[in-house]
């Protein structure tokens, strides 16, 4: 049976939430539509978070992106509401989504957004030489 587009993120419990560890997803195949011309806007999107009691399961982010394609929006919009989405269902302690746009008439945009959980503070980074 095919799948289809959704907007409904799942979720599974986070198997070591007693730890901060970065989870990286990139979605290279992320399209939507320019809102002016109708045109597609490809980008390849770059995830990272540290999640807190709970992760993205793969299949529905997968499904939640595809949803986008049929849509127009801005980049700087859509990159927005996809951090937004993924927020709200994760409640992650910091999450960055770095939206590479393909180029459009000799022009390339990069939109990064970030969130950080309210009272999380970051560990120091070690160094190892």
């Amino acid at each position: 049976m095919p799948s289809n587009p959704i907007k409904t993120l799942e979720v599974f419990d986070n198997p070591n939430p007693q730890r901060d560890y970065v989870i990286k997803i990139d979605m290279p195949e992320f399209t939507c539509l320019c809102p002016k011309t109708g045109q597609p806007d490809f980008a390849t999107l770059h995830l990272e978070y540290i999640a807190d009691k709970v992760c993205i399961e793969l299949k529905s982010l997968k499904m939640y992106i595809w949803s986008f394609r049929d849509e127009g929006a801005f980049h700087e919009a859509v990159s927005n509401q996809i951090l937004t989405d993924l927020v709200a269902a994760t409640d992650a302690r910091f999450m960055r989504l770095k939206a590479v746009f393909n180029v459009r008439g000799g022009v390339y945009t990069t939109v990064i957004v970030e969130h950080q959980q309210s009272g999380w503070k970051p560990k120091s980074v070690v160094n190892l030489t």
